[in-house]
């Protein structure tokens, strides 16, 4: 039997068999990329991903990867990514101090983790070629991993306009960003999150629903409109 114990923050997780140490791999402590924390059901943040936290991300059973940064994704990377047939989406910001984040880029973006109807051009790698590929934007990438370089401005920036289209008030939009920017928080990318008009994205919803249930405000679920109709149709049976 399997259990784990999962700790925020891009703390430790533990695995164990329940064999009772007779495997010498039972017990390893498996460590996270940096800045790891979960945003919603199967959807993740951190920092870039090191080799040594490849195990922890098999864990996560992930279909994709949302990649926010200009570089080319590193060939070891890559490779982890082909073994296991994750999808790798690129969405290219500039990172520097000054550099203004695209509304339209983080709209692709976000499109891939809300679902969206229409086909939406975006950069995707492959170990043998780099090219620009149409793919219909759906939940069905979940579990799905979203990271720049440290896990902080641009991840935020995408998460703190995922939290806009979830109908968080500005303040606790801002104070996540915050909390994972530290004292490198920027007002460029505050004022981004004050004016991001999520009400585009609002329009490509009519596919999917956002249905909040179980275990208290905090526990959301993405559901498509044809699991709700079945549910109704059980419910009124």
């Amino acid at each position: 039997m399997i259990f784990l114990t999962i700790m925020n923050q891009g703390e430790a997780k533990q695995l164990d068999d329940g064999n009772g140490g007779g495997d010498p791999a039972a017990g390893l402590t498996y460590h996270p990329p940096i800045n790891f924390a979960a945003v919603e059901d199967r959807i993740y943040r951190s920092g870039f991903p090191q080799p040594r936290d490849f195990p922890y991300l098999d864990t996560l059973q992930l279909r994709s990867i949302i990649y926010l940064c200009t570089e080319p994704y590193p060939t070891e990377n890559l490779e982890f990514l082909n073994a296991r047939n994750i999808r790798l989406f690129q969405f290219g910001i500039d990172g520097t101090k000054d550099a203004k984040i695209s509304k339209g880029t983080i709209t692709d973006a976000l499109k891939v983790l809300i679902g969206n109807g229409s086909r939406t051009r975006m950069f995707y790698y492959t170990l043998s070629s780099y090219r620009i590929i149409g793919s219909f934007a759906d939940v069905r990438n979940h579990p799905v991993l979203i990271h720049c370089k440290r896990g902080k401005h641009r991840t935020g920036c995408l998460v703190g306009c995922l939290r806009k289209l979830q109908n968080w008030c500005l303040s606790s939009v801002l104070e996540e960003y915050k909390f994972y920017a530290g004292e490198k928080s920027r007002d460029m990318d505050l004022k981004f999150l004050e004016t991001y008009d999520v009400s585009y994205l609002r329009q490509c919803l009519h596919s999917i629903i956002y249905q909040y249930h179980g275990y208290g405000s905090k526990k959301r679920r993405l559901l498509y409109k044809d699991d709700v109709q079945h549910k109704s149709r059980i419910s009124s049976a």
